[in-house]
């Protein structure tokens, strides 16, 4: 028998498995009253009712009083572009002063402006400036986040930051999956070329960030002022050809059939999907790739195509949520707000937006065996709060119950 190296009581336990430890009935917490956690080697060993603890196991383990606080998983920001350089606050203005996302773009601002200011910056600059936007995230009990790449938009500047994102967890209790995301937009330097670009990306970039393991996965964005279906279709394949499985921001404006595309490659996640029609939401279903739900950016870019949420449901699509955090579109550095935005904007109940930040989030990054869920023999990430139901997550906006994160069973944040 595993001896336990710490052990968590008196706390009520949202596990967020899907049948969870609860007594027979409807419960989708999997909560667990009056409930204890063991960890051993930075895993959950056993979790349960404090009625059935094996107290001669318990005996002599370092204990930790919940004092009847809530524990969910750790949370998980499952789709950011954190790492970049400079901001856009200026296209913020330009935006509400009636300018078009899509307009600002082809006025040279949009994405490309931010690549100029991430080509002039360092390794350590693009960690410096993302820390403060990271710690602001993990204060609200996330443990696992996305890093994207997708603003260097050359090899060079693209591995950087790569690099970047992944010295993050040197300086903060964080685990990092970084995502390619080389076709992000079309640089200066090919205007005009776009298959060119792609060419670069698929014989270059991606076969660099594989084989230096500074990529978990390829993304694209597909979209009428991104790069097209058969554009988009190169790059999987060139990423398929390499190891890395893909995913994609697909129908944010329009619906280009990226839903369809990234299910047809066994995508992790399909991200966006305003747009999205029932032929491409089928589709997710069939190859069960996650839906990723970014109220965020919807909010800023006051959008009012809704994702077709009710779709989702009808075909038992799982749906993620995230900050998408980035200069342009989401400027957010608040997953709370974000379940809160998804249940106002979007009709998430709130037991679909806590999935969405924990199983869910982790499917849509096929880490769903290690993380997303409380059970034995996954990792021992989770966060307690000063909460009187999971539900009340959702409820309040810029109000932060949290009350200690714990990371691998170490405690890394706030105060027991």
């Amino acid at each position: 028998m595993t001896a336990w190296d710490s052990l968590w009581t008196n706390a009520r336990i949202a596990t967020m498995a899907p049948s969870g430890y609860a007594s027979p009935g409807d419960d989708p917490y999997g909560a667990i009253e009056d409930g204890a956690i063991a960890v051993a080697g930075g895993e959950i060993a056993w979790i349960g009712t404090a009625a059935d603890l094996d107290r001669t196991q318990a005996r002599g383990v370092p204990a930790h009083d919940a004092g009847g606080a809530w524990i969910t998983p750790g949370l998980i920001d499952c789709h950011t572009h954190i790492v970049y350089g400079g901001n856009r606050a200026a296209e913020f203005e330009q935006r509400l002063n009636g300018a078009t996302y899509a307009e600002v773009a082809q006025a040279g601002g949009g994405i490309v402006s931010t690549v100029r200011a991430t080509r002039r910056a360092s390794v350590d600059e693009l960690v410096e400036s993302a820390l403060p936007r990271l710690s602001a995230i993990l204060s609200e009990g996330v443990t696992t986040v996305e890093i994207k790449s997708g603003y260097g938009l050359d090899t060079k500047t693209e591995r950087r930051m790569l690099q970047a994102a992944r010295r993050i967890p040197e300086h903060l209790p964080v685990d990092v999956e970084t995502t390619f995301l080389g076709a992000h937009a079309l640089p200066p330097e090919f205007a005009g070329d776009a298959d060119g670009y792609i060419d670069l990306v698929c014989r270059e970039m991606i076969p660099a960030v594989a084989e230096t393991g500074e990529a978990d996965a390829v993304d694209a964005f597909c979209e009428t002022i991104g790069f097209t279906r058969d554009q988009t279709e190169r790059v999987f394949r060139a990423a398929r050809d390499h190891g890395l499985p893909v995913k994609l921001h697909a129908e944010q404006l329009s619906d280009l059939g990226g839903a369809a595309l990234v299910a047809e490659y066994g995508g992790l996640s399909a991200d966006h999907l305003e747009y999205a029609g029932e032929e491409g939401v089928r589709a997710l279903a069939g190859a069960g790739t996650v839906a990723v739900l970014l109220p965020g950016a919807f909010y800023y870019l006051r959008e009012t195509q809704l994702p077709p949420v009710d779709l989702f449901r009808a075909h038992g699509v799982g749906m993620a949520l995230s900050t998408d955090c980035n200069p342009g579109s989401s400027p957010v550095t608040s997953l709370l707000l974000m379940l809160n935005m998804a249940c106002t904007l979007f009709r998430l109940t709130p037991a679909e937006a806590l999935a969405g930040v924990t199983r869910e989030a982790a499917r849509a990054l096929g880490l769903q065996d290690l993380i997303g869920t409380l059970e034995p023999g996954k990792a021992a990430d989770f966060a307690l709060w000063n909460i009187g139901s999971p539900g009340e997550l959702a409820y309040p906006a810029g109000f932060n119950p949290c009350r200690a994160v714990v990371k691998y069973g170490v405690l890394v944040g706030g105060e027991m």
